[in-house]
């Protein structure tokens, strides 16, 4: 007698699913000049020691259809009012377990409204939501399913990309475009939101160490304000003072190299203590003074390049000036939230990249510097060099005291050409070499020293 109740309950089925298949593979499939798209959620993951954290990013409008709370005209203000209906509905909805079925610890954090879009879906608002995903002691945060339905348990046509932003034991350690690791959707044979596993592989420490030293390279390469602070630092040092200007002659080559040898080293030291003692302290340093106090460093600099201020005790102000530096570096870690141990070979890799590539760009701007000091168009050249960087860090230094400017805009974007500025360090290097090259060769012809002479013309 069961049977034909049997064979009607999987004819309806049948016709349901074919019902919401046909619409929704429309949907899914149309192309991006199809009418009314509409936009899907993303959840980002960040893979840490011992906890895995989600920023989910849910259309308002849908989350509305799926949750009965409407928030299409709640402003951001208003938000609190509804923080705890929106978490109670979150927290039903995630359910994360290891791959034997225990169950993780999920707490919903901070919440907020903003605007975005995606490909031809156009501006909508969405729900940002932030939560915490904690599996049991001795737990693998590297595999697990991740059992979520939010909005899709309602809305059938409605897709959640799920994506990796940071994983330091796998090498993401930038937080820059993400990797995809699956996408949550209604099964519509089966009419039920399947979990999605997630298996992120195997991590390793010597991973995250290198990604830390690509990091730090990066990080020294593309910024701009750092690198424009130790140059002009070192533009004057092949130059000896008197009487507050730069026109005692030219120290020796050996006197230079000294100098320069001082200037880098103290800033090394300088900016590597304070990134050591903010990081590993966890020090929350407030990032805007910091900002504002390596543009007035680079100020500072210009202005001795042009005018002699501390001379002789260059090396001096550099590690002084260094410690902003370093906490300005410190707050790529901070944002990180690592373990102790990984912070420890975090701080070790970033710091070498530093300093790598700051001994890269250090001798290939040490030809120029030696050879520079030597021509008649020095003053003129230092001059202009110092003037550029002067306005650069008074553009930052108005931007991060909250006036935006375009000059510090231009500036900022001189780190996305860091391939042309090697470039032109490395040919002008080569190009001073050879004229030294040069030099030595026709002074050994007539019988002349074979050392560069020390030049005696003043200088302005």
């Amino acid at each position: 007698m069961t049977r034909p109740r049997t064979w009607l309950t999987t004819a309806l089925r049948l016709v349901a699913g074919i019902a919401i298949a046909v619409p929704a593979t429309l949907l899914l499939g149309a192309s991006p000049a199809a009418a009314h798209p509409m936009p899907h959620s993303v959840v980002q993951l960040d893979v840490y020691k011992d906890s895995v954290t989600a920023q989910l990013a849910l259309p308002v409008g849908d989350f509305a259809t799926a949750s009965g709370i409407d928030l299409t005209t709640v402003k951001s203000t208003a938000l609190p009012a509804k923080a705890r209906t929106i978490r109670t509905y979150l927290a039903a909805h995630i359910h994360p377990t290891t791959l034997k079925g225990e169950a993780w610890r999920v707490t919903i954090g901070a919440l907020s409204l903003s605007r975005t879009e995606q490909t031809s879906t156009g501006p909508y608002r969405e729900l940002v939501a932030k939560a915490v995903l904690t599996p049991p002691p001795g737990a693998d945060v590297r595999h697990f399913t991740f059992d979520y339905d939010v909005i899709v348990h309602q809305v059938v046509t409605h897709v959640t990309l799920v994506t990796v932003r940071q994983d330091w034991a796998a090498g993401r350690v930038t937080g820059d475009g993400a990797t995809q690791v699956g996408t949550i959707r209604l099964d519509v044979r089966h009419m039920k939101v399947p979990p999605l596993t997630v298996d992120l592989g195997k991590g390793s420490a010597w991973r995250g160490f290198v990604a830390m030293l690509r990091l730090g390279a990066d990080h020294i390469l593309t910024g701009t304000d750092h690198l424009l602070f130790l140059l002009i630092l070192l533009l004057p040092a092949p130059l000896l003072a008197a009487g507050g200007r730069w026109n005692g002659g030219l120290a020796g080559p050996r006197t230079a190299l000294t100098r320069i040898a001082r200037i880098t080293l103290a800033f090394t030291v300088g900016h590597s203590v304070a990134l050591a003692a903010a990081a590993l302290t966890r020090l929350q340093i407030p990032g805007r003074p910091v900002e504002a106090f390596i543009a007035a460093s680079i100020l500072v600099g210009a202005v001795h390049a042009i005018r002699p201020l501390f001379p002789g005790r260059e090396a001096l102000v550099a590690g002084v000036f260094g410690l902003g530096h370093g906490m300005a570096f410190s707050f790529v870690l901070a944002e990180m939230h690592l373990s102790t141990g990984q912070l420890a070979s975090s701080l070790l890799a970033f710091n070498l990249g530093i300093e790598l590539v700051q001994l890269l760009l250090v001798c290939l701007a040490l030809p120029s510097l030696l050879v520079l000091a030597r021509l008649r168009i020095q003053p003129a050249l230092r001059v202009t060099g110092a003037l550029i960087t002067a306005t650069a860090a008074i553009g930052w230094l108005a931007d991060r005291l909250g006036l935006p400017n375009p000059v510090a805009r231009a500036a900022d974007s001189a780190g996305s050409h860091t391939t042309g500025m090697l470039t032109v360090l490395a040919v002008t290097a080569l190009a001073a070499m050879t004229a030294v090259g040069w030099t030595l060769i026709v002074r050994q012809r007539d019988g002349g020293p074979t050392e560069l002479e020390t030049a005696t013309e003043p200088a302005v």
